[in-house]
């Protein structure tokens, strides 16, 4: 079974704005977020200026001020590469192992212990108020930004309005556009603050503007629901009280790696040949904040693994091109070895061991195919 990239965090979404040109909505724009793709600034678009002067009327409609919308589209603008990762999304796969390898990796797990105990005090208060595992939803922030390292730099309001301009999904990112406005207008954050994914999703636990408003949380006390702030409080109590909300048990695991015994939940398989998982009522629970098996099952593991557990004991078949997941870190260990760096070796094949490959097969005068294989392994002894 093949993941869509696009249903987990892991960092991926965190892209911004870069200098290019402003369209007529940017122009009293301060300074972008630096150290972003060009294609993430506000470009010139005629068409995008006459949408948002149409939906001001509608935004004013639902209560939105005129003050609001004057501050919030200062500097906002349409993102040709929002678009582009829209469309193209689903390009990009990974199988189970790969997964559950990037969701779990030794960095990732490390870090996770690390945040879980130096938020010990708040993740138990928070356990305590909404009975959500404080294992779960640090293994959630792990997952969706990195324990905050990378919660996205790119405007949501520019963000969420190319989108809904854009159109194949309009209905949707209006309503998260107007929810967005909602959040500035409540003084939450400003909006030069509030930033996140090419998509919307925003601070420590990525969540979309109309989560946001119905399950925000003040945990801090301070008068506002600070998703973005370095203390991640705010965040993480709301993404408990999202789980509380759609049905979280008290005390019961999310499931476990069937190795023996009877089940007493769902047993699935996402990959064939791969290792069964007995789940129980809370995995689908976290399901509700990303509707793919291979997300609750990262979470689930990392969560585990947080907790002091160890790897899968289960093993995975051969890869697509007859490889284990050890000969591919050993590939990319080799490779690394022979001076065409992959950049570490976790097993898994990315641009950056197709590049050392690819280098590799050229300095040997093979043919260049990027493409890992049993007798390239063989070749490099």
């Amino acid at each position: 079974m093949q993941m869509n990239r696009r249903l987990f965090g892991l960092g991926l979404g965190s892209l911004g704005l870069a200098a290019c040109s402003r369209s007529v909505t940017a122009r009293m724009s301060t300074a972008a977020p630096e150290g972003l793709p060009d294609d993430l600034l506000p470009a010139s678009n005629r068409a995008y200026d006459a949408w948002v002067v149409s939906f001001r009327e509608r935004a004013m409609g639902q209560g939105i001020t005129s003050a609001t919308l004057n501050t919030a589209f200062r500097g906002a603008g349409f993102l040709p590469g929002v678009v582009t990762r829209d469309q193209n999304q689903t390009e990009f796969r990974r199988t189970l192992e790969d997964y559950l390898s990037i969701a779990a990796s030794d960095e990732r797990v490390e870090k996770g212990r690390a945040a879980y105990a130096r938020h010990r005090r708040t993740l138990f208060a928070i356990e305590e108020n909404t009975g959500v595992d404080a294992k779960i939803v640090t293994a959630i922030w792990g997952l969706e930004s990195y324990y905050g390292e990378r919660q996205g730099l790119i405007p949501v309001i520019s963000a969420t309005s190319t989108l809904a301009f854009e159109g194949r999904r309009g209905r949707y990112f209006e309503r998260e556009l107007i929810a967005a406005l909602r959040i500035v207008q409540n003084g939450d954050i400003q909006a030069s603050r509030m930033t996140g994914s090419w998509a919307g999703a925003m601070g420590h636990t990525q969540c979309m503007p109309t989560v946001f408003q119905e399950y925000a949380v003040d945990f801090t006390g301070d008068g506002r629901r600070d998703i973005w702030s370095e203390d991640p409080s705010d965040a993480l109590a709301t993404t408990a009280a999202y789980l509380e909300r759609h049905g979280w048990v008290r005390g019961m695991s999310w499931g476990r790696e069937l190795v023996s015994g009877s089940p007493t939940g769902t047993v699935i398989q996402p990959q064939a040949g791969g290792p069964q998982f007995d789940t129980t009522r809370n995995f689908r629970v976290i399901k509700r904040y990303n509707p793919s098996d291979a997300y609750a099952l990262g979470v689930g593991h990392l969560a585990d693994r947080i907790g002091g557990a160890g790897p899968l004991r289960g093993t995975f078949p051969p890869d697509a091109n007859g490889l284990t997941k050890n000969d591919r870190i050993a590939l990319q260990e080799r490779l690394t070895a022979r001076g065409f760096d992959t950049q570490g070796a976790d097993g898994v094949i990315g641009s950056n061991t197709e590049s050392a490959i690819s280098a590799y097969q050229a300095s040997r005068g093979l043919p260049v195919t990027g493409t890992p294989s049993q007798a390239l392994l063989q070749s490099l002894r």
